[in-house]
């Protein structure tokens, strides 16, 4: 109320209130305004407690899934925590994250990777590494945007902890568990307390956004691919797009970098941790052992059922991609075909790529990252006008540190250039040469890395480098390889070609360096300060990069869903695409192309003397560059 009152404006209030006191009755009590959000500079602020907020957990009915064969609709957990005035009438957005870790993880074997010469498996067996679990509200959702005004909601996924139900590493069982939550929050699905009890999100506005890394990335773009109402965007970090590619490539079995000889079923076990997980589910993880197919590694329907580019068709929600240029867990096609699908459908979309590994980005540019989440769940969850939309679309970061923005990526300007391997080891531009075969004989034990080392002629693999760059070169996009060649003596179907930057550089090492300065971003409570270390990306000097690397199995030469048997000796084409990069290839450095079958690192290992016979002149290398000259 305004300070200037006249005095004919308080007579009668007094006078209602003496009479009500001479007749023995109070007046009523005013009612209280309704709690709401902070809105100031175009964007949410911290005025709600962390340390207040209401925790409760929720377990959602999946309708129409019972993937434990027992009669009864599976469940997933939900734990939320909102802030207190969400009991006094405010309602707000839901920021999700769906997982199958946040009960960690059992000790399972991986799959053998040395193989006879029909791709049966050897006796051996490596452990399964560990992969991080989570505990609810340990992140900073909860210290940064409860504040604000926002509910954060960890959602068990179908298989595990407390949920029910069976996980079958990306179909759409899983699928279903997020979906149900947000079902839930539209008032659409059904949802109890531990004692059974119904339960309602009377206080959710019924808006999410869903965001994680890896798996927990995973599952928002799978469920944007139902088209669910409600999921307003997605943020999908370090991502998977479609399974097959996570676990095979144009057609050859293919490990998840540091998780050699992992499947679907090995994860689906990992992750099985609800109660007798093993004595339910059983059945159904031997089924997927069957099925997933690790001798042919050919596309079939149950590769087909964990591709959400399918129904990419059906994304609603605006899309955050973020991934790392040098993650080879999961690899960069990942968030590339992802990519490049929503931009033919242009879906509102944003990029951060960075030269990290497997990491979540709060971890390696923590201001800057949550000033742009900030800005986007305040924009398609509140419709705060935040101006996000309007900044460059692609944030990019070429070295350590050095971070550019851009209209889009692939970079705008970018050309495909051919380079052809040419006599003396060369890699140069037209006119094709006319150069004679040469060939190599496939081993099993040495590394990518220690065959692009070595110096001079190998008899192991293939090499070909341009000369001495006279200015910088910026990859930028999916670069491909075509090669005709022979293939006798030997059981490898393999042929996998690396683009490698020679040249001694300072290059990230795939660690994280604290940088001593602590950061808080978000209101603390016992146990969790809301404060962190800052870090940076750690590097080391190397006489050479492995940028990217592609792989086929040559009898998917055609088609990844159909194996044709090569005959010895024979001549053939062969077409594939490497990982998507963005790259800066240095004035000074060499740019190399290298050809080897066996990847001991990632594809299977078959018994060694394949030889490979190239021709070169009716091959080449097909590079996307957005600038600088190569000769």
């Amino acid at each position: 109320m305004h300070p200037r009152k006249t005095l004919a404006k308080l007579i009668v209030p007094l006078t209602a209130l003496l009479v009500a006191s001479l007749a023995g009755t109070a007046p009523a009590a005013a009612t209280p305004a309704t709690p709401a959000i902070k809105v100031e500079n175009n964007a949410t602020q911290p005025v709600f407690s962390r340390a207040d907020a209401i925790s409760q957990t929720v377990f959602v009915e999946v309708a129409g899934t019972d993937s434990d064969n027992d009669g009864r609709p599976d469940r997933v957990a939900v734990d939320i925590l909102r802030p207190k005035e969400t009991d006094q009438g405010l309602k707000v957005p839901v920021i999700m994250e769906a997982s199958p870790y946040y009960a960690g993880g059992n000790d399972v074997a991986n799959h053998p990777v040395d193989v006879d010469a029909n791709g049966n498996p050897l006796p051996a067996l490596r452990a399964a590494s560990p992969k991080l679990a989570a505990e609810p509200f340990d992140g900073y959702y909860d210290n940064y945007f409860v504040p604000r005004g926002y509910a954060i909601a960890l959602v068990e996924n179908i298989g595990s902890g407390r949920a029910t139900g069976c996980p079958t590493s990306g179909d759409r069982n899983e699928t279903a568990g997020p979906k149900a939550a947000i079902d839930w929050l539209n008032g659409r699905a059904k949802g109890f307390d531990a004692a059974g009890n119904p339960v309602q999100a009377t206080w959710s506005t019924g808006k999410v956004g869903m965001i994680g890394v890896s798996y927990n990335g995973t599952l928002p773009n799978a469920v944007a691919a139902t088209g669910v109402k409600g999921l307003e965007t997605i943020v999908p970090i370090a991502a998977i797009s479609s399974w097959y590619d996570y676990y095979r490539a144009n057609g050859g079995v293919l490990a998840p970098g540091g998780f050699q000889g992992e499947d679907l079923d090995v994860l689906a076990k990992y992750v099985l941790t609800r109660e007798n997980g093993q004595e339910v589910c059983g059945a159904l993880m031997d089924r997927l052992t069957a099925t997933q197919d690790r001798i042919t590694g050919d596309y079939s329907p149950l590769w087909d059922a964990r591709n959400y580019l399918n129904d990419v068709n059906k994304v609603k929600a605006s899309v955050f991609v973020v991934h790392g240029l040098n993650d080879w867990n999961v690899k960069t096609k990942q968030f590339a075909q992802w990519w490049y699908a929503l931009a033919k459908r242009h879906v509102p979309r944003k990029i951060w790529l960075h030269q990290g590994t497997h990491m979540n980005p709060f971890n390696l540019r923590t201001e800057e990252w949550l000033r742009q989440l900030h800005g986007w769940f305040d924009h398609w969850l509140y419709k705060i006008d935040s101006g996000i939309m309007r900044e460059p679309q692609a944030d990019v970061e070429i070295a350590a540190g050095q971070w550019g923005q851009h209209a889009s990526w692939p970079l705008p300007g970018t050309v495909t250039v051919p380079l052809h391997p040419g006599p003396g080891s060369s890699l140069g531009l037209l006119p094709r040469p006319r150069t004679a075969k040469e060939s190599f004989v496939d081993q099993k034990t040495r590394t990518a890395e220690q065959l692009v080392e070595s110096m001079g002629a190998d008899p192991n693999r293939l090499a070909y480098t341009t000369k001495v760059l006279p200015a910088d070169v910026r990859v930028s996009g999916t670069p491909t390889v075509s090669m005709r060649a022979s293939m006798k003596d030997g059981a490898s179907p393999y042929l996998t070609a690396l683009l490698v930057d020679y040249g001694t550089d300072v290059r990230p090492n795939g660690t994280l360096l604290s940088t001593g300065q602590n950061y808080c971003y978000g209101q603390g409570i016992p146990g969790d300060t809301g404060c962190t270390v800052l870090r940076t990306l750690g590097t080391s000097t190397t006489p050479y990069k492995i940028v990217t690397r592609g792989w086929l199995d040559v009898r998917n030469r055609h088609r990844a869903d159909r194996t044709e048997p090569l005959r010895a000796g024979k001549e053939y084409s062969f077409t594939w695409d490497f990982q998507p990069t963005d790259y800066l290839f240095k004035k000074g450095h060499r740019l190399g192309l290298v050809i080897i079958s066996t990847d001991y690192d990632y594809t299977l290992r078959y018994p060694a003397g394949t030889k490979v016979t190239v021709s070169p002149g009716q091959s080449a290398l097909h590079l996307p560059v957005v600038l600088g000259k190569l000769f």
